[in-house]
């Protein structure tokens, strides 16, 4: 606001003499008259004046022909006003000039005046008790004006060259303070001059007073949040706000052995920091109080918003998170989607914990004087930030990509925003702040939404599989590791599943076979719907794989396959949350199926080794027969130990079972056989051409089994084959 000297030409009409005087006037170029009249509107009142009084204020007598107001604004422009020269020149007029002429050219109130002369008033009107209540009401509205003119006119910055350049809250503390007061007591005396006196000079020199205030505060007020950007950052607020992590953050530096004068520098520098941060807040506060209190609330709110707002959209920025399109988002590739939605993932944390925390926090502290005006603030600086960071994994959540890219980044946005979710609804707890509570709360059904499409979309993956390649050794399917470390990761959010597919139907069983109904959970037992959900989607798998295994020839393979499979499903299960959700009653039950697979292969694969050896090991035979019964085993154990050695048994566990299971079945009764029949054959010579396998050749034999990898011949010496069995493990 730009201010002028202006020199007026009062014209007093009394007693047939003309009295011109020059006054300084601090009227804004913008509020000068033109025609001379006085515009009521340009007068500040407190907004609690009603308008009638307002527009009572300007009143001239009818045949009254002055052109020039007369408006007195005496009001010394020095650094050190003279506290003598207000009282003069307020209440000079009054006293030189007749009640008539002035009540014909001044402000006339419709309530009592304090500038009423003694002549005016008679004994019958006027108690010698209110007379002292008067005088001294007069006295002390004088001398509060005087006060605060003092204080005010000093750090008038445009009266002076060293208050232009000079922070007052800076420079004293305690002469802010009574800055503050002064401004506080000035109202006061306001109000009580519009509800006592009008029409009173000092009403006028007050406003004025006033208005010089105000701006001197809002120069503070914006030197206050300027400078202190370092310190009022919402990270420096939110940890002011709790003294348990400033303390904790002393721990650290105990734990790492720092010595007593680190752990003290430490504590001092986070002291200062917080001492600082304090001040400037506590500062801010009482600038806030008063000019809203005086009535200058909205210039007060501008400073604020423009400033503040500018560091919470810095820090938006400096966190990643800018404004994109659906179509932008569609058309990255997934590393580089992926990498902007783990770069989220940590601002929403940052942004959530400090950034939004710590200007709430500061919002409320500096306007705890206004629900509405601390409400307004923190909506338009906040606002438009945190809609950027809510709205980002709704978009996220419609690109189309597979269930394998996708599913565990959404499932990670959605645990964010879940984890969070008070905090959201505590920060931005204000009506008008609903929208971004929408828009949060729109982010996460959207990814809920896309986490159900993805286990449909996953589920569907698996039954349309259509590969026939046979799997050599009837090792483990793709489709098997593929869906296992697909659920093993699921399990690992089986919280947020819980609460995403809590209310889903549970699914359809008309797509299998009958045999797979069978479940550890009976209708009436209540069960997790995600336990539900997982079980069903393994039974899907075991239903595929069954048909795959169909594809071998060799009946056994097919049996090996299945038991591979299910072995390497319950295994990731028992080392995965999986065993959680799924129970050990489901464990138990496959395990049962896997030895029952087992046992198929070895009676169809082996069976013919058995048959090959006598029922008694031990009768009596001729040499005859005894030739021929190691002929049949010679040539069955080559045929089966051939095909056999190709075999694939990836786990450890169930590969010793299955060999095992063979060498109790194989290795005792032909042991008898051996030690029984050997010697009818005589000599150790002809023994060799008959008989093949010793005892420990067998179990050597079947020692290398199941590792996928074919011997160059049954005829192997028993240190070979130990060698290979060394090799291979």
């Amino acid at each position: 606001m730009s201010w002028t000297w202006a020199t007026r030409r009062h014209v007093y009409r009394a007693q047939g003499r003309c009295l011109t005087q020059k006054v300084k006037s601090l009227t804004p170029r913008s509020s000068l008259p033109s025609n001379g009249d006085i515009d009521p509107t340009s007068i500040y009142f407190p907004p609690n004046v009603p308008l009638h009084l307002k527009l009572g204020q300007v009143r001239r007598k009818p045949k009254a022909k002055l052109k020039i107001p007369i408006l007195f604004l005496f009001i010394c422009r020095q650094q050190k006003p003279n506290k003598n020269s207000f009282k003069t020149l307020t209440s000079s007029p009054s006293q030189k000039m007749p009640r008539k002429g002035m009540r014909s050219l001044c402000f006339s109130s419709r309530t009592p005046s304090f500038a009423l002369s003694r002549q005016s008033m008679s004994p019958s009107t006027t108690s010698l008790s209110s007379t002292p209540r008067r005088r001294i009401s007069e006295s002390m509205i004088e001398q509060t004006i005087d006060d605060a003119a003092t204080i005010i006119m000093k750090w008038d910055a445009d009266a002076s060259a060293y208050a232009k350049v000079t922070s007052l809250f800076y420079e004293s503390k305690k002469e802010a303070m009574q800055f503050i007061r002064s401004v506080n007591e000035l109202q006061k005396i306001m109000h009580l001059l519009v509800s006592e006196d009008s029409g009173s000079e000092k009403l006028v020199l007050a406003q004025n007073l006033m208005q010089i205030s105000m701006k001197r505060l809002q120069k503070e007020f914006y030197q206050i949040l300027s400078m202190n950007r370092a310190h009022l950052d919402p990270e420096s607020v939110s940890t002011r706000s709790s003294r348990t992590s400033a303390r904790s953050s002393l721990s650290d530096y105990d734990d790492e052995g720092s010595t007593e004068d680190e752990i003290r520098a430490a504590g001092d520098s986070i002291s200062e920091v917080e001492e600082v941060s304090s001040m400037a807040m506590s500062d801010l506060k009482s600038i806030a109080d008063c000019m809203i209190a005086s009535g200058y609330a909205k210039e007060c709110i501008h400073i604020y918003k423009i400033i503040r707002k500018s560091i919470i959209d810095e820090g938006i920025y400096k966190l990643g998170i800018e404004k994109m399109s659906s179509s932008q988002i569609n058309k990255m590739d997934w590393d580089v989607l992926d990498l902007k939605i783990q770069n989220w993932l940590e601002a929403v944390k940052v942004s959530i914990r400090t950034l939004f925390t710590g200007e709430r926090i500061l919002c409320d502290h500096v306007f705890a004087m206004s629900d509405s005006i601390r409400e307004s603030c923190f909506t338009e600086i906040s606002k438009d930030g945190a809609m950027l960071l809510f709205g980002f994994p709704e978009l996220a959540a419609k690109t189309k990509r597979s269930p394998q890219e996708k599913m565990f980044r959404v499932l990670d946005m959605y645990t964010a925003m879940s984890e969070n979710w008070q905090e959201i609804e505590t920060i931005f707890s204000f009506e008008s702040t609903s929208a971004v509570r929408s828009q949060a709360l729109n982010s996460l059904v959207r990814l809920s939404e896309s986490v159900r499409s993805l286990l449909t979309d996953f589920e569907s993956t698996i039954q349309k599989d259509s590969s026939k390649v046979m799997i050599p050794g009837g090792g483990l399917h793709s489709l098997t590791i593929y869906s296992m470390n697909y659920l093993t990761l699921l399990a690992d959010y089986s919280n947020v599943l819980t609460d995403i597919i809590s209310d889903w139907p549970p699914p359809a069983k008309s797509s299998l076979p009958k045999s797979y109904f069978d479940s550890p959970y009976s209708d009436d037992t209540p069960v997790p719907a995600i336990s539900v959900h997982i079980a069903w989607l393994i039974l899907v798998l075991l239903c595929k794989l069954d048909g795959k295994a169909k594809h071998y020839k060799d009946v056994s393979l097919s049996y090996l396959f299945l038991a591979n499979n299910l072995q390497h499903v319950i295994s990731r299960v028992r080392t995965s949350n999986l065993q959680y959700l799924l129970g050990e009653e489901w464990i138990t039950k496959h395990e049962a199926k896997v030895r029952q697979f087992a046992a198929n292969y070895e009676r169809l694969a082996w069976g013919h080794v058995f048959a090959s050896l006598p029922e008694n090991p031990t009768s009596s035979m001729s040499p005859g027969e005894a030739k021929e019964c190691f002929r049949k085993f010679n040539s069955s154990f080559d045929d089966v130990y051939w095909k056999q050695s190709s075999c694939l048994v990836p786990d450890s566990k169930l590969r010793d079972e299955i060999k095992l299971s063979i060498a109790r079945k194989l290795v005792p009764v032909y042991r008898e056989f051996y030690d029984t029949q050997k010697s009818t054959f005589g000599d150790e010579r002809t023994a060799r051409l008959f008989v093949r396998f010793s005892p420990e050749d067998l179990g050597n034999h079947l020692s290398d089994l199941f590792f996928g990898t074919v011997n160059s011949g049954s005829s192997s010496t028993s240190s070979s084959t130990s060698s290979h069995r060394r090799r291979m493990r």
